[in-house]
């Protein structure tokens, strides 16, 4: 991750599971296509692993100490984020764009 902000997500849902939380968010148009399982994407500065995707939607699970520790234990339904894309995606999604032509 560099720091660099490729848009807005949107909280959908906030639940205790355990001694973890599970959030769900809608990635903004165009940025949805480079989320994907297990891949990552930074929310408000914190790198995290995506835990499941469904259309333009997406889970992570957040450990009680990264909770606790940075502003995701503020996370409400509605709420905006910061959120940058994974910098491989985003060059592989280049790469296949430009096919074959040098």
């Amino acid at each position: 991750m560099s720091g660099h902000v490729d848009g807005m997500a949107t909280v959908l849902s906030v639940t205790a599971v355990g001694d973890s939380h599970e959030v769900w968010f809608r990635a903004p148009n165009g940025l949805a296509r480079f989320v994907a399982a297990k891949g990552s994407v930074a929310l408000d500065g914190v790198s995290l692993t995506v835990n499941e995707v469904r259309g333009p939607d997406f889970s992570i699970n957040v450990i009680e100490h990264t909770w606790s520790v940075t502003t995701l234990g503020s996370l409400r339904e509605g709420q905006q984020v910061n959120m940058e894309i994974d910098m491989l995606a985003r060059y592989v999604a280049r790469l296949a764009e430009s096919g074959t032509d040098d």
